[in-house]
């Protein structure tokens, strides 16, 4: 099996490193992360770039989602996890006894799988977060649902329905819905698990279409079992196997002239 990338660019493109004028958001160091005796995370070294979106593809039980999740520390809920090594986020350890892990959360947002509204009106959605961090002036309140559903690409959608509850829009206005919740708190970075699995084809194409929006203005990492679409839409992949990475690069190569065999093997369907 080929995956062929729709994707103009020109030579010099794949002559320059376009990695050296970019920020680092992420620098993950020599990571190793254990669900009690179990090892899940082997040595993870990877740069996350700004403005871009990375995807992560490997086969189930790889590691992937596990790795994002480590990303806002959410993997600190489940107490038998261990981990060693480092995970600089904007030049700070994120395991630092100094950084809190709700500090963290709110530069680095996450939308699931699943989306997951609250049993509330839309509006009452977007706002949650905001009046968290002290926000009541409704004006302001007004203006921050206008712009999240926006940069949802939802406002003209639901403006005239803001008032009802969240769980009568569709499964992709949720899920965009659910991104309009996480723009509200104005993150740094978005992380996405599988966020278009459950969606139908049409629904899957609008949240491609919206990460390709939104990384002028974030940086996001999207775990996905979909090669084509890590192939549509990331301009760097991952590739994980058994906790490990095997191989990283610009999404061209990895889906052109990959490195290693088994990175390889992965995308032209013999395993996985």
């Amino acid at each position: 099996m080929t995956i062929t990338i729709n994707r103009e660019f020109k030579l010099e493109d794949l002559m320059l490193d376009n990695s050296k004028n970019k920020d680092v958001v992420y620098d993950t160091k020599n990571l190793n992360l254990w669900y009690g005796e179990d090892q899940a995370l082997k040595n993870i070294n990877l740069k996350i770039y700004e403005n871009e979106v990375t995807a992560i593809i490997g086969p189930s039980g790889c590691g992937k989602s596990t790795y994002l999740k480590t990303l806002n520390r959410m993997n600190e809920l489940i107490p038998s996890v261990k981990t060693s090594g480092e995970i600089v986020y904007r030049g700070r350890n994120i395991f630092d006894k100094s950084y809190k892990a709700e500090e963290l959360r709110t530069q680095v947002g996450m939308v699931f799988q699943k989306p997951n509204p609250f049993p509330k009106s839309i509006y009452e959605n977007i706002v949650y977060g905001p009046k968290i961090h002290g926000i009541k002036d409704k004006k302001i309140l007004d203006e921050i649902v206008e712009k999240s559903l926006r940069g949802a690409a939802l406002w003209d959608e639901v403006k005239d329905r803001l008032k009802e509850n969240a769980y009568g829009l569709s499964g992709g206005q949720q899920q965009r819905l659910c991104i309009a919740r996480c723009l509200a708190i104005e993150p740094d970075v978005i992380l996405m698990d599988e966020p278009t699995s459950a969606l139908d084809p049409i629904s899957t194409l609008k949240i491609e279409e919206l990460m390709q929006s939104l990384k002028k203005d974030f940086t996001i990492i999207i775990v996905t079992h979909n090669m084509q679409q890590a192939a549509r839409i990331s301009d760097r992949t991952a590739f994980f196997l058994s906790g490990e990475v095997i191989e990283y690069n610009s999404t061209d190569k990895i889906f052109s002239t990959p490195e290693n065999k088994k990175t390889e093997d992965y995308i032209s369907g013999r395993f996985g």
